[in-house]
């Protein structure tokens, strides 16, 4: 009786890997808690800003008066205008530039970190590695999966921004960016998660078990690009903006991604 072996496709392997990884990231605690953290702020961010809003504070050194200025609508705090943010510029950062959904590139780098460090301080990606000597096939799959999870804290923020904006009473008025570029725009910063998750997994493999290195690796590097979200995903996003933060996202996987590979194919597992 002859005796035939499953051949241990690519497909077959990473069907495998993403099983495994999806249902580590979906039964860890730390997902629910930032995507709970994601709905929350911007409920807190819109409310209490607009509690404020008309207060007058006063330089006790110089006297002079700063008015509190408040979210004119609730779209502000998922995007702004293209070109606009060449003014705020002008006039420092504000609140507007600052407190918005961009913010959660820089949470996003947590969550991947220390999901990916969790590993490697648990003995998992050694045993892993041991077992199946591909490393492409855990780039892959972590790229994947801290895509879905910053996806889904992008969304909670989103879902957030519109219980906050019914509750402080703002004006969901879309103005010149339209509904479809709100649309565009939420499209746009979800794909945009795919640039960010490679820098931050280069870095975590590079770390390793360090996980404070690692985390703070990440957000240095995500600084750098922080203030160019604003343009490449304006609230008045168009098809053209979803087509390059998703041409951007496949570039930084693709490129990243074989950075990290060699990282692993070269360094220490420990």
């Amino acid at each position: 009786m002859e005796t035939k072996f499953e051949r241990n496709t690519l497909n077959k392997r990473l069907k495998s890997m993403l099983s495994v990884d999806f249902r580590r990231m979906f039964t860890m605690p730390l997902l629910y808690i930032m995507v709970g953290i994601c709905l929350v702020i911007p409920i807190l961010i819109l409310v209490m800003t607009s509690m404020m809003e008309g207060s007058v504070s006063v330089n006790p050194q110089t006297g002079a008066e700063t008015v509190m200025k408040g979210f004119e609508n609730t779209w502000q705090i998922i995007g702004t205008i293209s070109g606009a943010e060449s003014s705020d510029a002008q006039m420092g950062m504000d609140m507007m530039s600052m407190c918005n959904i961009n913010l959660l590139y820089f949470f996003i780098a947590a969550l991947v970190c220390l999901f990916v460090s969790e590993d490697f301080r648990s003995g998992y990606a050694k045993n892993l590695f041991t077992v199946r000597a591909i490393k492409t096939d855990y780039v892959i799959s972590k790229t994947l999966v801290g895509f879905v999870g910053g996806a889904l804290m992008i969304i909670a923020f989103f879902v957030g921004s519109m219980l906050g904006g019914a509750i402080s009473g703002l004006s969901f008025d879309t103005g010149v960016a339209g509904a479809s570029g709100v649309i565009m725009c939420l499209i746009s910063k979800v794909l945009l998660v795919l640039v960010f998750v490679p820098i931050y997994l280069l870095v975590s493999v590079a770390a390793k078990q360090k996980t404070w290195l690692s985390i703070v690796g990440s957000l240095a590097v995500s600084m750098l690009l922080f203030t160019m979200i604003p343009m490449i995903a304006p609230l008045n996003s168009t098809a053209m903006n979803v087509f390059l933060c998703l041409a951007g996202g496949a570039l930084f996987s693709i490129g990243l991604g074989s950075v990290s590979d060699i990282v692993l194919k070269n360094t220490s597992l420990v």
